[in-house]
């Protein structure tokens, strides 16, 4: 079918796209990025992942950490040294542990502890079995972080008789290896990210040069979000964690490339009706920059909700990514078409499109399914439902919380170290509860603490500030429901005893106040993050059932992607649970993400029922946007894999749920699922608005005819 080319409106549209336009843009931006790229390099610099700024105030073990950071020797890092020999400790291996602990002791003054149950004189202890020993070692921050005390310390014990194993573990050790799977991810992820967007631009376009513009434009996005971010903590204290820094970048880099996807389709459209290029644009973005922005708009209020969440960590992220979605939507907006107008249409070689007074329309893949679903509304309609009805059935899988020794995919020497431990030191074999008492109570609390189930140990350690400090080792493995109920039981306990105004942290009841807290953000963010959302979506569509169809869909898909994943997490990759913190976030990015796509789609539907009925309307989006969402798709998707690239598992489970959420969402969901329901449903979809009205009650007065020969409606 010919379309002719319509002049209408060249130019007012002129007008709003002057000469001057563009290159005005382009500097004010040049202006902008010389004063964010200084900014975005010192964002590392106010990350921080300590429990303190990551767990909030009101949790007990955050003030446990607050107070032993405040006391005398509160500034030390523990390290746990284990040797161990199959055959039993020989007198040499003896001597070289005493020798390490004499050298190390000196190497790091002022403190080093005995191990739990010998006195000072004996700093070293042996196990009962004769195959192992072991001894502690407290290490001042003023000698480093411990990613950078770590790997000193198992150099300094290499000298050592053949045979004679060594494992560094402990609270410090631990710190410092999951400090070193951070070190460098910035960069690693934005570099990974680069390169994978960039194939996938080629790929798409298979143009020399047009995949260029795209990735300066979503660059100068990413680093004005960093520099933003750097000056939302500096000016309201906000929580970045080396987490949340990552998925900044992600965020900015997937959504970013999406919106230019967007834009592109619409522009090409553009320039085979409009001669003058600037002229194109301005009616690309008329056509496109509603939805980019209602889609920002919902990811942003989306993100936003999470400012009501209790976790430092969680809460953060909600301004973080708002500020990087923000970032994406004014740089795709302002400066990307700014570059594409400046550079003409040669920037599409070799496909460049032709101005033509008769443009040829052809049907294509997407215009077939189209057909296809509206021959097979039902079959379509059911067959995407089994599909993800089965997918979900994999909730009923392991969604257990992670222990922090599973969460590394190769096993550092810190988490086999607590297996050797474990094995040898069986009263130590747990990470040790800190328990913060008054002096006048410390002996009866320590009687209580004894007696209470599933503690193996307690010790009472020093007294200074008005405090008391125990130190409690639990029977049960660290991060274990069953260690997890011994802290709590012994909570129970000591906050029984009047006036003691005893409190108890410790690693483990960090993991456990994060895990209780996240669960508790769950309740208050996911209603919310829904209530939110549906109402942007009726704003843009102006009606109700749409909105709820809309959102029906997308809930479905995420219960379907987060049972697939379960399933590869549970199944295929062998991992021992779920992350606490990837259900919140996979929700949140898979609902306010994926939604993205139905917007796209249904905003496209709407401005078509317009013209050509819900019928044709819902034909004619899917075939227009089909090409360029799948696209879409496929780059976010891209993008968030890039964290399963990383060597922890809470970021693989991330990365891989949301990109198989996406892929789903985009291939399955907005390709079939909802045009078959639009289709199904009829006109009524737009209820309440007029477009549901039946055509003998509209006001030019035309007379009904089927639902699939629905009249054309004036604007």
């Amino acid at each position: 079918m010919a379309v002719s080319a319509a002049p209408s409106g060249e130019a007012p549209a002129g007008r709003l796209a002057g000469r001057w336009v563009p290159w005005l843009v382009i500097g004010l931006w040049l202006v902008l990025a010389a004063g964010m790229v200084p900014l975005s390099g010192k964002l590392s610099s106010v990350t921080t992942d300590s429990a303190v700024d990551t767990l909030p105030a009101s949790a007990e073990s955050t003030k446990v950490a607050v107070l032993d950071d405040r006391l005398p020797g509160g500034d030390n890092n523990t390290f746990v040294f284990v040797y161990h020999r199959a055959g039993g400790m020989t007198d040499a291996d003896r001597a070289t542990v005493e020798r390490h602990y004499n050298t190390l002791a000196k190497r790091y003054p002022p403190k080093a502890t005995a191990a739990a149950g010998e006195d000072e004189g004996s700093p070293t202890s042996p196990s009962t079995d004769r195959k192992a020993m072991m001894f502690t070692l407290e290490v001042s921050t003023a000698y480093g972080a411990p990613e950078d005390i770590v790997g000193p310390l198992r150099d300094a014990a290499k000298d050592r008789p053949s045979g004679l194993e060594l494992d560094v573990t402990g609270p410090g050790a631990i710190d410092g290896d999951m400090d070193a799977v951070f070190d460098g991810i910035d960069v690693q992820v934005l570099l990974t990210t680069i390169v994978v967007v960039t194939l996938l631009l080629i790929l798409t376009y298979r143009s020399p040069v047009l995949w260029i513009i795209p990735l300066v434009a979503v660059g100068a996005a990413a680093l004005t979000s960093m520099g933003t971010v750097y000056l939302l903590v500096k000016g309201f204290g906000i929580v970045v964690n080396d987490q949340n820094s990552a998925l900044l970048t992600i965020l900015v880099f997937g959504v970013g490339t999406d919106y230019a996807l967007l834009l592109i389709a619409r522009y090409r459209e553009a320039l085979h009706h409009h001669e003058n290029v600037r002229v194109a644009m301005v009616h690309a973005l008329r056509g496109a920059a509603p939805a980019i922005v209602a889609s920002a708009a919902t990811v942003v209020a989306g993100l936003l909700c999470l400012l009501v969440a209790d976790l430092n960590s969680t809460s953060g992220l909600g301004p973080i990514g708002a500020a990087g979605i923000l970032c994406a939507l004014v740089a795709m907006l302002t400066l990307f078409p700014a570059v594409l107008v400046v550079l003409g249409r040669r920037i599409f070689w070799p496909a460049i499109p032709r101005f033509s007074t008769a443009v040829e329309e052809k049907p294509g893949l997407w215009g077939r399914l189209g057909t296809a679903i509206s021959r097979r509304r039902w079959v379509a309609t059911l067959g995407s439902l089994g599909v993800l009805g089965v997918l979900a059935l994999g909730l009923a899988g392991n969604t257990g919380a992670l222990r922090e020794q599973d969460q590394f995919l190769s096993a550092p020497e810190s988490v086999t170290g607590f297996t050797v431990l474990r094995q040898h030191f069986p009263e130590l074999g747990g990470q040790p509860m800190t328990i913060f008492t008054r002096p006048a109570h410390q002996e009866r609390v320590l009687g209580i603490v004894k007696d209470t189930r599933g503690v193996a140990l307690a010790i009472p350690e020093q007294t200074s500030g008005g405090w008391a400090n125990i130190s409690v080792f639990p029977k049960d493995a660290p991060d274990t429901v069953a260690e997890y109920d011994t802290i709590k039981r012994v909570r129970t306990a000591v906050h029984a005893v009047s006036g003691a105004e005893a409190i108890v942290g410790g690693p483990s009841a960090e993991n456990l106040d994060t895990e209780v807290t996240t669960k508790r953000d769950e309740k208050l963010v996911i209603p919310l993050v829904l209530a939110v959302v549906l109402i942007v979506l009726g704003l843009l569509l102006r009606a109700i059932l749409a909105p709820l169809v809309l959102m029906a869909t997308v809930i479905v898909s995420f219960a379907a992607a987060f049972g697939g994943s379960v399933f590869v997490f549970d199944t295929i990759l062998g991992f021992k649970g779920m992350d606490y913190s990837v259900p919140l976030l996979a929700f949140l990015f898979l609902v306010a993400l994926g939604v993205d796509y139905n917007i796209f789609l249904a905003s496209r539907a709407r401005e078509e029922t317009v013209r050509l009925g819900t019928r044709e309307g819902m034909l004619k989006a899917l075939s227009a946007t089909g090409g360029v969402i799948t696209s879409a798709g496929l780059v976010l998707a891209a993008t968030f894999a890039v964290l399963a690239t990383l060597p922890l598992v809470m970021l693989i489970q991330v990365g891989f749920l949301v990109a198989f959420g996406v892929l789903l969402d985009a291939l399955l969901v907005r390709s079939v699922l909802v045009p078959a329901l639009t289709l199904l449903i009829g006109r009524r979809i737009w209820w309440p608005s007029r477009l549901s009205r039946p055509a003998a009650e509209l006001p030019d007065g035309q007379q009904p005819l089927a639902d699939d020969e629905e009249p054309a409606l004036q604007r």
